[in-house]
């Protein structure tokens, strides 16, 4: 099967540019799309797929800047501020990223996805260390809902940190997680997936408890391990541990968060980190970016209502 983007391209080259002859512009594939991640198939030519390829003309001027201030609400050519990245769905900036450039003479595409290519430094601590609290918040419930014969509901928490797992895997490894359809796909791309994933199936898969919680912490130990790999901040123990006093195995992931947060040195990341104070244990309280407020497609899917929600609960 010929790929979206090899028939984009094909059709630039046939179709579109001989019409733009001496015309500026700059053409790609970038944006919705399954083509876009590379992930289109046979099934996928039954809707939205096809020849089809987006042409910027008048560059330098603005135009690719109104496409990607359309699917962002901002034009990163102008500067991303930590507002900015913490209110951009990592499923938009893939597919900004992502794609392909058939013809950008003037460098305006590839300016504003080099913008694009991954966080700030201290974005970065504080999405890490948000990602960390969210797995800290959960992770002692496998057990604690396994013990007293409640099985759905250990594997219902089981589920939502391997999701916190591997996406915590994604921010380890600088890449842009898509939207749930290709996020696992584009996990067993990641260099740590052949290591995870035969840890996050067996904790999907376990008939009990405690196999599905010794699965969950050895593997929330390697992406412990490899986010002090980083450097980011001082380096934090990952063996698992006894959860205070209980027959209950945990990685202890809020110390992560810690670490990480305390290296934060962003005035306005230390703002959301400080404003909410402190949980009695000392962990910060972190909203986190928009993805890690909420997973309602409606809101990720759309930049006037992403960028509206991330405003209330994120701040500018």
């Amino acid at each position: 099967m010929t790929t979206g983007i090899e028939l984009a391209r094909a059709y630039y080259r046939r179709e579109v540019a001989p019409g733009l002859s001496g015309v500026p512009h700059a053409a790609a594939l970038l944006g919705p799309g399954s083509e876009v991640l590379g992930y289109d198939d046979q099934v996928s030519a039954d809707h939205d797929f096809g020849e089809r390829v987006l042409v910027f003309r008048d560059l330098p001027g603005q135009r690719a800047g109104d496409y990607f201030a359309g699917q962002l609400g901002v034009d990163p050519a102008r500067g991303m501020g930590v507002a900015d990245w913490l209110r951009s769905p990592t499923q938009i900036l893939a597919t900004l990223t992502a794609g392909a450039v058939f013809h950008d003479p003037s460098g305006e595409l590839a300016r504003r996805r080099a913008a694009l290519a991954w966080y700030p430094d201290d974005v970065w601590r504080y999405a890490l260390a948000a990602g960390w609290l969210r797995v800290a918040q959960e992770e002692a419930f496998v057990g604690r809902t396994g013990s007293t014969g409640d099985h759905l509901g250990s594997r219902l928490i089981a589920a939502r940190l391997v999701r916190e797992l591997m996406r915590l895997a994604f921010l380890v490894e600088r890449r842009w997680a898509p939207y749930p359809k290709w996020f696992g796909r584009a996990f067993g791309e990641l260099t740590l997936a052949p290591h995870l994933s035969p840890l996050l199936a067996a904790a999907l898969d376990a008939s009990g408890w405690r196999e599905r919680e010794a699965a969950l912490v050895a593997a929330a130990s390697l992406v412990g391990a490899a986010t002090n790999a980083l450097g980011l901040a001082e380096p934090v123990d990952p063996a698992p541990r006894r959860y205070y006093d209980r027959d209950i195995q945990v990685v202890g992931a809020d110390r992560f968060t810690v670490a990480l947060a305390a290296a934060v040195t962003d005035p306005q990341l230390r703002r959301l980190i400080d404003g909410p104070g402190l949980r009695h244990d000392r962990v910060p309280r972190l909203p986190g970016t928009i993805e890690q407020v909420t997973d309602s497609t409606e809101v990720l899917a759309n930049s006037a209502l992403f960028r509206a929600f991330g405003l209330h609960v994120i701040g500018d």
